[in-house]
């Protein structure tokens, strides 16, 4: 024997309607003369009273409904007319969007609309129509006032960037967080690694908005953001549908908005042509390498270098300047032997860690000196309460401890900064340290990968001269902060 249809019967009446002796029961009996006649079985009556139809979807009972519904436990509905199930009419299509994907019948006896019938059907194919159309006249409303709301500056949706906030409409810079994304600059431009400088961030404790920690791809992200700058950039990417999935507009379409600046713009663009470079640099050198100086090694001339598939050179192709591979191998370890003997780079770690303490101590002192100025500021109030002291000798006194106070609390965040960043060098120099160690003291018995891996680390350029080699290890602070690399260099004939 088949099984009965399982259908739930929908009663919503409002206070008007109520007034009106249009009462639920009987919209009830209605529906439940209709089911007899189709031989359904009721499996559940959503009682909506006094309940205005402007928006029922969050209705306690309408959730209710649509659980059965998509649980298969009813399989259909039955309703008095289309306006008791919804008068949004915006609700209207998402009930039948929401009965068409569970195969579910829809029932409205007034209109005589009955799905489980061939032409009771076409109402979900006019449902869907409508629907859809509804959708993409939204979506043409939004996307054509998006460029206008962009030019006037108003938010678009979505999260401020890091370092801002929306308020009242207007981007303003975020107290608590600017000082984390200056100082995200302030870190990548010391170590120019965006690894380091998120796990620098991590250590000090700072976290994302969401409370994540800060990972390579956040730091190149907000690196990247040209808001911290000053200049925002609206309606210049695009969704493609499901949230997550967002493309590039072209760039005629972007709108540039002035907004209140984090950093200066030159700090920016040195953190951005670090961030350039790189890039470029890995393209260049590409993920998989022949040789283990490739991609590095460039003439002096200023042309790069490459290996000949015959002589296993690295040759100039402009004028004709040549080393083997072999060779520039054997030097470039026998330079790394200098970097680390005969220069002992630890010297410079350990300057940079007695700067660290000297810093940490000024910054401690500093924030004590603070705190007895604000007793003495506090004490002076207290006597002129006590009628103790009078208005001009309190002015007079307080005065020059005020000014003190404001000129101290500049300073501590300047220290804390230079804190940060000496402590963004110690890591990423001791870091470079332990590669370079590493490349040197197992260069026989590593695999290629390993020693490219390090290679790519350590190594800033290598120039062939006619007679000779410069090599630029990577980045390690010294007391002279124009200094970027290290530069060694040696004679064919004594290296080779």
């Amino acid at each position: 024997m088949e099984e009965k249809k399982r259908v739930g019967i929908w009663i919503r009446v409002s206070t008007e309607m109520q007034v009106k002796d249009d009462s639920p029961e009987h919209h009830e009996q209605r529906a439940r003369y209709y089911v007899q006649s189709r031989d359904w079985h009721i499996e559940e009556v959503y009682r909506l009273e006094a309940v205005s139809g402007k928006s029922v979807m969050d209705h306690p009972e309408a959730q209710r409904m649509l659980k059965d519904l998509r649980s298969g436990r009813i399989t259909g509905l039955i309703f008095s007319k289309l306006a008791r199930l919804a008068r949004n009419t915006k609700e209207l299509l998402e009930f039948g969007d929401i009965f068409r994907k569970a195969n579910a019948d829809m029932v409205s006896l007034a209109e005589q609309i009955d799905t489980s019938s061939p032409a009771g059907r076409l109402l979900f194919t006019i449902l869907a129509a409508l629907s859809e159309w509804e959708r993409e006249e939204i979506s043409s409303r939004v996307l054509a006032s998006v460029p206008i709301r962009a030019r006037m500056g108003k938010p678009l949706g979505g999260q401020a960037s890091f370092g801002y906030k929306w308020q009242d409409k207007i981007l303003m810079i975020d107290q608590k967080e600017a000082p984390v994304r200056k100082l995200m600059y302030e870190i990548f431009l010391e170590c120019q690694r965006k690894k380091t400088t998120s796990d620098r961030l991590n250590s000090l404790g700072y976290r994302t908005r969401n409370g994540a920690r800060f990972s390579d791809t956040t730091v190149d992200r907000l690196l990247r953001d040209t808001t911290a700058k000053g200049q925002r950039l609206a309606n210049h990417t695009k969704s493609l549908g499901d949230g997550k999935q967002w493309i590039t507009k072209p760039e005629h379409e972007w709108v540039v908005l002035p907004c209140p600046a984090i950093i200066d713009e030159h700090l920016w663009q040195q953190c951005n042509s670090i961030l350039d470079e790189q890039t470029t640099k890995r393209t260049k050198i590409g993920r998989k390498s022949e040789y283990l100086l490739a991609g590095f090694v460039k003439c002096s001339c200023g042309k790069s270098m490459y290996v000949t598939s015959t002589a296993k050179k690295f040759t100039c192709k402009v004028c004709k300047n040549n080393i083997s591979v072999e060779d520039m191998d054997d030097i470039y370890q026998g330079l790394l032997k200098g970097y680390l003997n005969d220069m002992r780079p630890e010297m410079y770690i350990d300057e940079i860690d007695t700067q660290l303490k000297e810093k940490e101590q000024l910054l401690s002192s500093t924030i004590k000196k603070r705190a007895q100025l604000r007793k003495k500021m506090d004490d002076l109030v207290t006597l002129r309460l006590n009628g103790e002291l009078d208005k001009d000798h309190l002015a007079e006194l307080y005065k020059p401890y005020e000014t003190q106070v404001h000129q101290l609390d500049k300073s501590v965040p300047e220290l804390q900064s230079e804190i940060d960043l000496k402590r963004a060098q110690m890591t990423s120099s001791e870091f470079v340290l332990t590669e370079a160690k590493a490349l040197y003291e197992e260069w026989h018995n590593m695999l290629f990968p390993q020693k490219r891996a390090i290679v790519e680390t350590v190594t800033e350029y290598i120039t062939i001269g006619q007679d000779s080699v410069n090599v630029g290890l990577a980045y390690l602070p010294t007391t002279t902060p124009q200094t970027s690399q290290h530069d060694f260099k040696g004679s064919l004939r004594q290296l080779a």
